[in-house]
């Protein structure tokens, strides 16, 4: 019998990952959001239906679902127009397009970036009318915002509106359908438009989206095929880090299942291993990416990452303990991990495992800059760990008991993602 997973909400679940890609943008964690929200005020302009203005904000928190990279990120707001920006448009099409619960999203996120005069003229064989005004429709309030962003927080945002209005209205027929463009002047009339994309406006406005509509509870299947989409993305960031957190996800089960841990359990930590880098979207490219040892500062903001992964998945209901898990993957039985310092006693069998799958995942894993180590060099980096007190020794006994099987399961075989991805197991 298919298996749920007990108290969580999938929209709850899909509200809770989407503050990840708003991370990518490292000092402003509300891109999404805002775009949701002025999609949503836009739609009810036109007057258009609650369930259809829902269905617009969700496709605007996760529209950017195709970027990793913060440099990406500063492209799309830095630039009202840039000729990179189909890359991610494709990539979120094809991490959405095989998710039945999002499916829908994956035509307007195709094409959320391409002008209202070409979208116009692709045959409806390719997207529905419907479906050119969505994605159009999130074309132009991301412009918006990305016009906005710079005026946030300061003080005079409300100095700028009548550029950032003219701007829009000048595009309307090129950039943007005219009857959008008439959506958004009407909507963004008002100051409310405008306040209530500030960081108390938008938790609230959150809060009153979940508190309406029908709960529905996901089997493991799909919240394993969700946490996969996740970890594709954080795992796409950095050439080092491709398929790390599938690799440790299933390296963190295999143990599991050795060490006796319940298959609830196990299925919470695979879960955990998939969304464990969850923060890293949030550390710039050029610190993850430096080939050399990084520095004290540098250091710092690495080791801010597994807190952040806590921040997201906290919360989710029913991931009380995944969150913990995630969040504990550095830290230390001696007590001098990160980012919370907790001894050995307040690390649970799950949390130690984890650990463990997480470091050797990166050890055998190959890299652009090395190849990845040897069975015997894995065990032995491990065993010296374990001698510091750095990792669990009986884990690490277990992996030597395992190793052969350990090794073949740490690194997946390219398919396995796009499998998973996809949802065909």
């Amino acid at each position: 019998m298919p298996k749920a997973l007990q108290q969580s909400d999938l929209r709850h679940v899909i509200y809770a990952l989407s503050d990840a890609l708003d991370l990518v943008g490292v000092n402003d964690v509300a891109h999404g959001k805002r775009v949701g929200i002025m999609a949503a005020e836009c739609g009810r302009a036109q007057g258009l239906a609650e369930a259809e203005t829902t269905f617009l904000f969700d496709l605007g928190m996760l529209h950017d679902i195709g970027v990793s990279s913060t440099q990406t990120h500063h492209h799309l707001v830095a630039q009202f127009d840039w000729e990179g920006s189909q890359v991610h448009t494709k990539i979120g099409y094809g991490l959405l397009s095989g998710f039945a619960p999002l499916s829908h999203m994956a035509i307007p996120v195709r094409y959320h970036h391409t002008r209202w005069d070409k979208l116009a003229t692709l045959p409806p064989s390719e997207l529905t009318a419907q479906q050119a005004q969505q994605a159009n429709l999130i074309f132009m309030v991301d412009r918006v915002d990305a016009l906005a962003v710079p005026h946030y927080g300061s003080g005079v945002l409300f100095d700028h509106l009548d550029e950032i209005r003219d701007k829009i209205k000048r595009s309307a027929g090129s950039y943007f359908a005219p009857k959008l463009v008439d959506s958004f002047l009407a909507a963004s009339e008002a100051e409310a438009f405008w306040l209530q994309l500030e960081p108390r406006s938008i938790q609230n406005y959150l809060r009153d989206l979940l508190s309406r509509g029908e709960s529905y509870q996901p089997l493991f299947a799909e919240l394993k095929q969700l946490a996969v989409i996740f970890s594709h993305i954080v795992d796409a960031k950095s050439p080092f880090t491709a398929q790390h957190s599938l690799g440790v996800a299933r390296l963190a089960r295999f143990l599991a299942e050795r060490a006796g841990v319940s298959e609830e359990n196990c299925d919470k930590l695979e879960l955990a291993g998939l969304l464990h880098d969850l923060g890293k979207l949030r550390v710039p490219d050029e610190i993850l990416d430096k080939p050399g040892p990084l520095d004290s500062h540098e250091r710092r903001i690495i080791n801010t990452h597994s807190f952040e992964t806590y921040q997201i998945l906290r919360n989710i209901g029913g991931f009380e303990e995944v969150a913990l898990w995630a969040a504990y993957h550095h830290e230390e039985p001696d007590g001098m991990g990160y980012p919370f310092h907790i001894h050995e006693k307040g690390l649970s069998i799950e949390a130690r495992i984890l650990r463990v799958a997480d470091i050797f995942q990166a050890m055998a894993q190959d890299r652009p800059y090395r190849a990845g180590l040897a069975e015997h060099e894995v065990l032995g980096f491990l065993n010296e760990l374990a001698n510091q007190g750095r990792v669990d020794a009986g884990i690490v006994k277990l992996v030597g008991e395992n190793m052969a099987q350990a090794m073949a399961v740490a690194i997946p075989d390219p398919a396995d993602l796009l499998i998973q991805v996809a949802g065909i197991t």
